[in-house]
C-alpha cells in the first residue's frame, strides 16, 4: 500500500496550456507519434501512459488527433537503430524517445523528423544537442540530469542506515551515464566521509559476480546508477542484493516497487506527461531548436518500509518526513 507523505518540491513546472487540435492542422490530419523505448512494452506503460495523460489534459484524444505506433528494444540498445529506421520508414510526424542511446539511434535515423526525448542523462555531454537553452537540431524535451542527484542518494542512504562508512556503486562501464560519475567519485567520497567502491556489470551475465563482491568489500550500501540494462535487470538485482542484506539506494522508482530499499529522483511518469506539452507544440509547426530543454523541478523520494523491516533498518523520522511515497 502506499501512503502519500510530502512532496519534494524546488518549484512549480509551468504547465503548458495549448488549444486542441483544429484549424491548426486541420480536422483530416491526425499525427502519427512514433515512441522508441530502450524497455520493454510491460516496464515502458507508465511512462506511455504519463505521455498519453499529457495528450489528454491537453485537449489531445487518441484516434482523433494522434496515434502512438511504438517500438520497445527490451534492453537491447544495439536493437535501437533498426527500430529508429522503422518508424522512419513508417513516415511518423514525431518521435517519442528515452534514454541517451534511444535519442543517438533516431538521430542517426532522421536529422528531419522532430525528437521530443525524455531522458535521464545529460544530454550536452551524451551530444544530443548544443545546449538546455539552444538545443538545435530536431531535438529538445525533458531531462532529470539524474548524475548529478547520485551525491544526494548517498547521503540519503547514509543518513537512512546508521554507520555507513563504506559504500559500493554498481556501474555498467559501456553505459554513458557511468562516465559523469567516476569523474565525481572522489569528490563525492571526500564530501561524504565515505569509502566509495565500483563495481561493475557491462552484462546480465555480469550482475551475480559483481553484487557478490559487497560482502568481500564490506559495503555498508549500495547505490546502484541509472542504466536500461539494470532497469530491465531490476528484479534479478533487487533479489540479488536481497540476499546479500546490503540496504540499497536506486535512480529508478522501478527497483523500489520491485522491492528495493529507497529511490530518490524524478518521476519519469510526470517527465513523460511534461514531454506532451512539446510534442503538441512541435506538431503545431514549432521548431525542435527554438524549445529549450526543462529539467523536473519535484524530485521523490521513496522507501520501502517492508523492506526496510526485512534488513532489520529502523528509518529515521527525518527522511521518512521528507519522503512522497512510503511503500508498507
Amino acid at each position: 500500500m502506499s501512503v502519500t507523505r510530502r512532496a519534494v518540491s524546488f518549484g512549480i513546472l509551468s504547465a503548458v496550456v495549448l488549444p486542441t487540435v483544429g484549424a491548426a492542422q486541420g480536422k483530416a490530419h491526425v499525427a502519427r507519434i512514433g515512441r522508441l523505448s530502450p524497455l520493454s512494452a510491460e516496464t515502458d506503460a507508465p511512462n506511455l501512459e504519463g505521455f498519453r495523460r499529457g495528450l489528454r489534459d491537453l485537449g489531445w484524444i487518441e484516434g482523433q488527433h494522434f496515434t502512438i505506433d511504438a517500438r520497445f528494444a527490451n534492453g537491447r540498445s544495439e536493437r535501437l537503430r533498426g527500430l529508429a529506421e522503422e518508424l522512419v520508414r513508417q513516415r511518423v510526424d514525431l518521435m517519442l524517445i528515452g534514454s541517451t542511446q534511444g535519442v543517438l539511434a533516431g538521430k542517426a535515423a532522421s536529422t528531419t523528423i522532430p525528437i521530443a526525448m525524455v531522458t535521464t542523462g545529460d544530454p550536452v555531454e551524451g551530444k544530443l544537442v548544443a545546449s538546455l537553452a539552444r538545443p538545435g537540431g530536431n531535438v529538445t524535451g525533458v531531462t532529470a540530469l539524474s548524475q548529478v542527484l547520485n551525491a544526494k542518494r548517498l547521503e540519503l542512504v547514509k543518513e537512512a542506515v546508521a554507520g555507513v562508512a563504506r559504500v559500493a556503486v554498481l556501474t555498467n562501464p559501456s553505459s554513458p551515464y557511468t562516465a559523469p560519475f567516476l569523474r565525481e567519485r572522489e569528490a563525492i567520497a571526500r564530501a561524504l566521509g565515505l569509502h566509495i567502491t565500483v563495481l561493475e556489470a557491462t552484462e546480465p551475465g555480469h550482475l551475480d559476480k559483481a553484487i557478490a563482491m559487497l560482502g568481500a568489500e564490506r559495503a555498508g550500501a549500495l547505490l546502484v546508477l541509472t542504466d536500461v540494462m539494470f532497469i530491465t535487470q531490476r528484479r534479478r538485482i533487487v533479489e540479488l542484493v536481497a540476499k546479500t542484506r546490503v540496504p540499497a539506494v536506486y535512480g529508478e522508482r522501478e527497483f523500489v516497487e520491485a522491492g528495493g530499499l529507497m529511490f530518490y529522483g524524478a518521476s519519469l511518469a510526470d517527465m513523460y506527461h511534461d514531454a506532451a506539452g512539446y510534442a503538441v507544440k512541435i506538431l503545431k509547426g514549432t521548431k525542435p531548436a527554438d524549445l529549450p530543454i526543462e529539467q523536473p523541478t519535484k524530485l521523490e523520494l521513496v522507501i520501502n518500509l517492508k523492506t526496510a523491516s526485512a534488513l532489520r533498518i529502523t528509518i529515521p523520522q527525518s527522511v521518512l518526513l521528507r519522503s512522497v511515497h512510503v511503500i508498507e
